[in-house]
């Protein structure tokens, strides 16, 4: 996985750093693993904008992932890795013995041709996905459920990855890729390996137009805005806007927001730092 920085011909490119995409290894997706997929511009059902910021960008269609990797103790071949529109991460085309396809999150260093397999007794290797209670501690994974047969939520995004650190009882203890320490039932699924395309966060757009072609709109500044529209608005010239906080005036930057009386809090070792 590597970036190239490109030669300043323009001046959207002299900052420009892409990504290579020496992994990506087919340029179509697989048709029957695709579906339509709509845009909202920010709209909902009667017309009126709910989310600013949102509209154009360039047509895409949704590939259908398969998170909760749940076709046990059946071979899967590599066939192609794919590059997907709609998240930061890779993905892997899965043909298996029986002749189903199936797209998955591309771990790390995964290859055409390498066969991968989930189930209760298969071997630790990248691409594999097996139950918390099997893999040995210490190990790296992602596509990591939260519940015993969701699917997968957590450490999804490109070069994200969890470490499965201990086992107490039914739960096991993962380092989450936030550095939050957290109990997960072992009965939950995750793969082997660390989430493709990790050098994602290296890259520079270089232009302004690259943010359209991903469908974000420009964002006007809060200290921008007049009083009636944000808490940071108004004043006398150039003026800041005081504390900085949301748009319904909830302070930003340290204020902590998660709720004390949250459920899932007793699952929580160690919080994020």
């Amino acid at each position: 996985m590597s970036v190239r920085k490109l030669k300043p011909i323009t001046p959207g490119q002299r900052f420009r750093i892409v990504n290579n995409f020496e992994e990506v290894t087919a340029s179509k997706p697989e048709k029957s693993l695709t579906v339509g997929i709509s845009k909202s511009g920010g709209r909902n059902n009667t017309g009126k904008m709910t989310m600013r910021y949102t509209g154009g960008g360039h047509k895409k269609r949704y590939r259908i992932i398969d998170f909760k990797r749940n076709k046990f103790d059946v071979p899967a071949t590599v066939k192609a890795v794919e590059y997907d529109p709609n998240r930061t991460a890779f993905i892997a085309l899965l043909a298996y013995a029986d002749g189903e396809k199936r797209y998955i999150v591309a771990p790390n260093g995964i290859k055409v041709g390498q066969k991968v397999v989930s189930g209760e007794n298969v071997a630790p290797e990248v691409g594999n996905a097996m139950k918390l209670k099997a893999i040995p501690l210490g190990t790296v994974i992602s596509c990591i459920e939260l519940r015993p047969g969701q699917g997968a939520k957590m450490a999804r995004s490109a070069g994200a990855s969890a470490q499965l650190a201990a086992r107490d009882g039914k739960y096991a203890v993962l380092k989450m890729p936030s550095g939050e320490t957290r109990m997960i039932l072992v009965e939950c699924m995750a793969t082997v390996g660390s989430v493709s395309n990790s050098d994602h966060q290296l890259t520079v757009s270089g232009k302004a137009g690259r943010s359209r072609w991903l469908g974000r709109r420009p964002r006007t500044r809060p200290v921008a805005m007049n009083p009636v529209d944000h808490p940071m608005g108004g004043g006398e010239g150039r003026s800041s806007g005081g504390h900085p906080r949301s748009r319904n005036g909830k302070p930003a930057k340290g204020y902590k927001t998660r709720s004390p009386k949250k459920a899932s809090n007793r699952y929580i070792l160690q919080k994020r730092k």
